[in-house]
């Protein structure tokens, strides 16, 4: 084993094969290690994220470098069979890189039985093994922007079938209507974890022939029942989303947890109205929000440093502070201006707003359609009625150093786990060049720009492994990506480092057109 750097509470344990890495995984979970949170496989790789005040880095080290790595892994009785029309825009060009016919394509991929072996990039997105070699092809050299729902695809020694209509660069050889992942299921991915696959060539069949339908897009927000008051949304500005501290402990689904790009926010504001710290507030980017109270309320606005103007049901109008808890009669409404600093402002509500969990969690995952649907004017929040005497908090502290377009940001910086996949010169330039927050950015990812890109060393083809938030994802182009809340559970381009995990809530707060320094620093007493 070899134990990589991800962050302060998340190391990368490197493998010989798959094989090892399921072998650990099932150590990991027959026996498991008190401190670890989420285990997250992939092809040669086993992504360990843990609680560091439950278990240090060394002790975790030593127990997992303890664990056997030859107990075989034991397959589920279930077994999958999706049907398959063969009529894929790549598989000309596969047979190609093969040497073989197009037919003897279809039948290689149709004898073997397969066996998910973990899941990622995408919800209900499973990485299918035991094809053998002879459909070993890489990935295509520049992805495709647009890859519909139900293609069948290969990449390496895995097989796949995408889910929804996503970006990707895997092999397209075929099309299934066979749903992979349905939020009506008990258990919305089809494929779990050591399930059988078998594919059916069911090519020109009529019933098969045109392409699967995408899923359904993140679910409305669907009311539960309330007698309590309600927010009437009068504009949601740019971006308006439900969101909570996430959705953990969905990893075998290929599900990220998602959450407030600004946890910090989000639990004060929910302490200063009297909810739970963890209860699913509103966020906002880039201010341009306004709601009518119906019935009275106590309100809270957080996170960035914008006007809030409160205008009361008789015509008054006053600029109110933010950090501190407002209480509201039927008529009133409140508007939330642009940031003078940070970008992202969290309304919580006394009580919280009684809208239903999906999969355990109301935070909108914008990249995965998992969730409550975007808000948008007109809706109608209903807040849960609390009993008289609730406790409201009384004081809580505004950051004093949010993020501005006028000053750099520094972000401190765990290095690991490929940074040896760069240029000592490209690792250098990582913390010497300042970079720009570009307008591409969103709750996935901040794509930074600079002079000169990063350089790599190591032009391999990386296998997909497990990512973390703040993970500083380096594509081709050598600009570099730093993921936040809605990033894939899964890449496949080497990470050079990752942003502190105390410093992730200041990186949920950059606004577009900020520079951005990263400073390096050595955890775990490294040299």
């Amino acid at each position: 084993m070899r134990f990589l750097p991800v962050n302060l509470d998340a190391l990368l344990v490197e493998l010989d094969d798959l094989p090892q890495t399921l072998a650990l995984l099932t150590s990991l979970q027959a026996e498991p290690i008190a401190g670890i949170e989420e285990l997250v496989p992939a092809a040669r790789t086993l992504l360990v994220r843990y609680r560091p005040a439950k278990v240090s880095h060394a002790a975790l080290v030593e127990r997992i470098g303890a664990r056997s790595l030859t107990a075989p892994v034991e397959r589920t009785a279930t077994l999958i069979e999706i049907p398959v029309d063969y009529r894929g825009e790549d598989l000309d060009e596969v047979a190609q890189m093969l040497g073989i016919s197009r037919e003897e394509v279809i039948r290689r991929h149709t004898a073997s039985e397969y066996s998910v072996a973990f899941t990622g990039f995408a919800p209900g997105f499973a990485y299918l093994s035991g094809g053998g070699s002879g459909l070993n092809v890489p990935r295509r050299s520049t992805p495709r922007t647009r890859i519909p729902a139900g293609a069948v695809g290969l990449a390496g020694e895995f097989s796949a079938v995408y889910p929804q209509a996503s970006p990707g660069g895997w092999q397209i050889i075929g099309v299934t209507a066979k749903p992979m992942w349905d939020l009506g299921r008990e258990v919305p991915a089809l494929l779990q974890p050591g399930f059988r696959v078998r594919f059916i060539d069911t090519t020109g069949r009529p019933a098969l022939a045109s392409p699967a339908p995408a899923p359904e897009p993140a679910a409305a927000p669907v009311a539960i029942e309330s007698d309590g008051a309600a927010l009437e949304i009068i504009s949601a500005g740019l971006q308006a989303l439900f969101q909570d501290t996430g959705r953990h402990g969905q990893a075998g689904q290929g599900v990220s947890a998602s959450g407030a790009m600004d946890q910090g926010a989000l639990r004060a504001a929910n302490r200063l109205v009297g909810n739970a710290s963890d209860a699913a507030c509103v966020e906002i980017a880039y201010g341009g929000f306004q709601f009518v109270c119906r019935g009275e309320a106590v309100a809270a606005f957080t996170g960035a440093d914008a006007p809030i103007e409160l205008v009361s049901n008789d015509g008054a109008r006053s600029i109110v502070p933010g950090y501190q808890a407002i209480a509201l009669s039927d008529g009133d409404s409140l508007t939330l201006g642009a940031p003078r600093a940070g970008s992202r402002s969290y309304l919580a509500v006394r009580g919280g707003f009684a809208i239903a969990p999906v999969l355990g969690s109301r935070s909108t995952d914008t990249l995965a359609h998992v969730g409550p649907a975007p808000i948008a004017a007109g809706d109608l929040l209903p807040v849960h009625q609390v009993a008289r005497g609730a406790v409201i908090g009384l004081y809580e502290q505004p950051p004093a150093d949010l993020p501005t377009v006028e000053q750099t940001v520094t972000l401190d910086v765990v290095m690991g786990p490929r940074t040896d996949w760069f240029t000592p010169e490209a690792v250098a330039l990582l913390a010497t060049q300042v970079w720009t927050a570009t307008p591409q950015s969103n709750r996935v990812g901040l794509r930074l720009t600079g002079k000169q890109p990063l350089a790599r060393a190591n032009p391999a083809e990386l296998p997909s492994e497990g990512t973390v938030v703040g993970a500083i994802q380096v594509p081709p182009s050598g600009q570099p990506v730093l993921f936040l809340a809605d990033h894939p559970l899964t890449g496949g381009y080497p990470v050079i480092g990752a942003v502190a995990t105390y410093h992730l809530d200041r990186a949920g707060q950059i606004p577009i057109g900020a520079s951005v320094h990263f400073n390096p620093i050595q955890p775990f007493g490294t040299p």
